[in-house]
């Protein structure tokens, strides 16, 4: 039986842990113009998950993209988790993916021709999930590969849900556990179960489909999703384009099992300390918040679930719907938002 290859032995960094730091990023953006049109509903100011572009008053269009080296060994599975990433930045702003564009990067010479075509299957298999269409792509040849969607998805303007609405008093809801990148590295290192690695592939491939269709139902404020800049990284970002602070309960924050435990025993990826640095000063954290919360808090998601600012009155029935659609989620109401304050996270 011919040995399949593992997708794994060509990188370093894999997913989104594989994004440059965001301090750089962001100084970089900072220097370029800034694109105006009165269509232009969301550009790069606030650091949104997308751009949104008003077609008429009853249509808009979100663009993004995304893509990664491969998180995983099999290449099916590295389609599968690279288009649900992507998709997720349609599913942040309330809207329904359309049509998208594969990116592929992939050395022929290097690594089998089959493996080519297993990650596009995978791609395809969950754009359609979407009830999306792909419509085409381009590929290059490039060594180690990477993998990704360009995204064109549809909302109504006035349903749009951004990053920058995020109002006090409002109670914050992630949908899904954090700690993909602590499983991936354990796994790497031999530091966690099979059982427990796979579990976090699993929700790689979830799709934020249902989270995106109750955020539009119960009006939630604002919205993100979680991916390389970890939980801390991209609330920061949401709380600053709101110009609120974030109160968070790390005793409330749903984790992958054994992500906790690989921290614990000391592997703890690159990009978590790049997204501690990143967040710096205007992260506070009480003196009872263990340093592997901390750092689990910083870790780099691929594929992660949303973080929603919800009115109070609906959060719990928000929450209760959302498991109630799927048990495997991690539905969890774990912190709110405060008036801003003189820092923009407080982790107690």
């Amino acid at each position: 039986m011919k040995k399949k290859f593992d997708l794994l032995s060509t990188i370093e960094y894999g997913g989104c842990s594989a994004k440059l730091p965001a301090g750089l990023l962001s100084e970089v953006l900072s220097k370029l113009p800034v694109s105006t049109d009165p269509r232009l509903l969301v550009d790069v100011d606030t650091h949104d998950d997308a751009g949104v572009y008003k077609i008429n008053n009853d249509t808009a269009l979100i663009f993004t993209t995304d893509f990664f080296p491969p998180i995983c060994s099999d290449a099916y599975e590295f389609g599968e988790i690279a288009a649900a990433n992507a998709l997720s930045d349609v599913y942040a702003m309330g809207g329904a993916p359309l049509v998208a564009l594969n990116l592929m990067m992939f050395s022929q010479e290097k690594i089998p021709l089959e493996v080519f075509g297993e990650i596009l299957r995978g791609g395809h298999d969950k754009v359609s999930e979407a009830g999306a269409l792909v419509v085409g792509g381009h590929t290059i040849d490039d060594h180690p590969p990477k993998f990704g969607l360009a995204v064109i998805g549809t909302i109504h303007p006035d349903k749009l849900i951004t990053n920058a609405g995020a109002l006090p008093g409002d109670l914050l809801v992630l949908t899904k556990s954090i700690g993909t990148g602590a499983l991936v590295s354990g796994m790497k290192n031999g530091l966690c179960s099979q059982t427990e690695y796979n579990r976090a592939l699993e929700q790689m491939k979830q799709l934020n489909r249902r989270g995106a269709e109750l955020a539009v139902k119960y009006r939630v404020s604002g919205m993100t999703d979680i991916t390389g800049f970890g939980l801390a990284g991209h609330a920061m970002k949401m709380a600053e384009a709101s110009k609120v602070s974030f109160r968070m309960r790390t005793a409330q924050i749903p984790l992958l099992p054994g992500a906790y435990q690989v921290f614990e025993k000391g592997s703890i990826p690159g990009a978590t300390f790049r997204n501690l640095e990143f967040t710096g000063p205007q992260v506070h954290f009480t003196r009872g918040v263990e340093y592997n919360l901390k750092m689990l808090v910083h870790d780099a998601q691929t594929s992660g679930g949303l973080l929603m600012s919800v009115n109070p009155d609906h959060a719990g029935q928000l929450v209760q719907e959302l498991n109630d659609l799927d048990p495997s989620g991690g539905g969890v109401i774990i912190g709110e938002v405060l008036m801003k304050s003189p820092r923009t996270l407080y982790f107690e």
